[in-house]
């Protein structure tokens, strides 16, 4: 039997056609930040928030998270960081009741839940300070792969720490890491893709 090759254009052109619109419902927003899907590392943690309460990970399912470790004492990393989400917060308008920003600090030994009272909420009245033990911050960093060192001795000392942002979707999922000093565009192009998710 022989097939004409208009024939066979004709048979094969609604499946060519099936399978661009398969292909174009399967493809994702690509994400600005370094793409985290799939890793291994992360996950839920217990901490103190800054009214002194226990904060699962696991309270802010159903939002995006933008998870940052730094500490109050931070001369510049922590403060821009925490501006720039403060402005992503404002640029999102009705979609920043779906993101979470959540600071977590390396220095609990000065950063108490009344200082991070202070300090977080100041940047966005919605942001939530997080603090524990040594034992638990320790634990934590070393879930997210956050490194830190204190460096000098006294009250006046620094640390020197991991600078880049998690950010994790709706199902606690690590999905971005944002480097530091991201535009605040990048930062909102990314949790934009994860709120419509």
């Amino acid at each position: 039997m022989i097939i004409s090759l208009r024939r066979l254009r004709i048979f094969f052109a609604p499946l060519a056609l099936l399978s661009l619109a398969m292909l174009a419902g399967c493809s994702r927003p690509q994400f600005q930040g370094t793409d985290l899907t799939g890793a291994s590392f992360g996950g839920d943690f217990v901490l103190q928030d800054h009214h002194a309460k226990a904060h699962r990970l696991a309270d802010d399912k159903g939002k995006v998270v933008a998870l940052f470790f730094g500490y109050t004492h931070c001369p510049d990393v922590c403060p821009t960081t925490m501006a720039e989400y403060a402005a992503v917060m404002k640029q999102l308008g009705d979609k920043a009741k779906d993101v979470q920003v959540l600071f977590v600090t390396l220095d609990p030994a000065r950063d108490t839940s009344a200082l991070l009272a202070q300090y977080v909420p100041a940047f966005n009245p919605a942001f939530i300070g997080l603090t524990g033990t040594d034992a638990q911050i320790a634990e934590v960093a070393k879930q997210y792969k956050v490194v830190y060192q204190k460096q000098g001795e006294g009250a006046g000392y620094t640390l020197d720490h991991s600078a880049g942002s998690y950010l994790l979707d709706k199902q606690g999922h690590l999905r971005v890491l944002e480097n530091y000093g991201a535009p605040v565009a990048t930062l909102v192009a990314d949790l934009k893709i994860l709120i419509e998710e």
